[in-house]
This record gives structure tokens, C-alpha cells and sequence, in this order.
């Protein structure tokens, strides 16, 4: 396995990542950079942004590693039809975010970077989510209770929201919640 290569770096500050990560039993550690710019172009196809973005996000940490490390960086968006939907900067943005993925199907996308010093891997993974019709009072109980600010779409399929709002799922549960841990391990395997 890798991890017997390689000392594994998880670059997120994210509970759930690293939740998510823990889960397939390699040993890593968590490393974060603050201040990494994570724009895009705009004439970036939106399936490609989240993969820009973690490249972007590994070129950052490739400055500082050292060669027996292996980092993991990674970047989530959600995307209703072309429109890019990041993290909300407030309860307004996240009720409004809310409204429009209510009663429709969207995709939630996650780029994943493998990097060490000598070799990158990068691919995405995608799931398409169906919400149900969201009353005012489901989307404000949600956001007022959970503040999912810091969640691309303001949801986390894994809170209250999940529970009672998503209909279909057809893609990686686990790349919604921010980590697409199967296709990770696979790479991890073959890396």
C-alpha cells in the first residue's frame, strides 16, 4: 500500500474529510495552508472547476513537502444546471442556495489531487442529488439550527437537511459529503 511509501498528508480543515479519510483505515496526519486563492477562470466548464481547484490548492503545498509525503487535497462544489454554487457567505445566501435546489436534481463535484514531490494524480468524481420540495419553514429550521456556511450548496447531506430533504442519490453518498473515499483508496492503491 502507499502508506508504507509514503507518510499521508490530508490538507483540509474539514471534520468530515477527515471523518471520511479515518475511514479506510491509512495512517495520515492534517496539514493547512491558510490563504490558498481558490478563483478559477471564468470559462472554466463547471465540471472542471473543483479539479482546478485541487490542483491548485496541491501546487500550494507542493512548495513545502518533503519527499517521502503524499498529499491529499480535494475541493467540493454543487452545480444546478451552469450555476456554480460555493459556500454561502451568510443565512440569506444559504436560504437562497436552498430555494433553488428545491425540488430539483443538481450535482455535487469533488476534485481530488494526489501529490508528492515526483508525481500528481488528479481526477473528480460526481453524484447527482434530488431534494424534494423545500418549505420557507424546512429551509429556515435548517439554516437557522445547522449553519451550513462552510458547506458548498449550504447543505450537508449527512445533517437533518439529508434526512428529510433528498429523494435520489445516484453516485458516491460519501463525494457529497465532501470526500469521494472509495475512488481515493483505489488510486491510493495504485499510486
Amino acid at each position: 500500500m502507499v502508506s508504507d511509501r509514503y507518510h499521508i498528508i490530508l490538507a483540509s480543515n474539514s471534520p468530515r474529510r477527515k471523518e471520511l479519510l479515518g475511514g479506510i483505515d491509512i495512517p495520515f496526519e492534517i496539514r493547512v495552508l491558510d490563504g490558498i486563492d481558490e478563483s478559477y477562470p471564468d470559462h472554466l466548464p463547471t465540471k472542471d472547476i473543483a479539479g482546478y481547484i485541487s490542483k491548485k490548492k496541491a501546487d500550494a503545498y507542493q512548495q513545502t513537502m518533503a519527499p517521502d509525503e503524499l498529499i491529499i487535497t480535494a475541493d467540493t462544489i454543487v452545480v444546478l444546471g451552469q450555476e456554480v454554487m460555493g459556500k454561502p457567505k451568510d443565512a440569506a445566501e444559504a436560504r437562497q442556495m436552498l430555494r433553488k435546489l428545491s425540488g430539483k436534481t443538481h450535482q455535487v463535484i469533488t476534485g481530488v489531487c494526489l501529490t508528492t514531490q515526483e508525481r500528481q494524480v488528479s481526477f473528480s468524481v460526481e453524484t447527482d442529488v434530488t431534494f424534494k420540495y423545500l418549505t420557507d419553514e424546512e429551509i429556515t429550521y435548517y439554516v437557522d439550527h445547522y449553519r451550513p456556511f462552510d458547506k458548498a450548496g449550504a447543505y450537508g447531506i449527512q445533517e437533518w437537511i439529508g434526512h428529510v430533504g433528498v429523494t435520489g442519490l445516484k453516485g458516491s453518498y460519501f463525494n457529497v459529503m465532501g470526500l469521494p473515499v472509495q475512488r481515493i483508496y483505489e488510486a491510493l492503491k495504485t499510486f
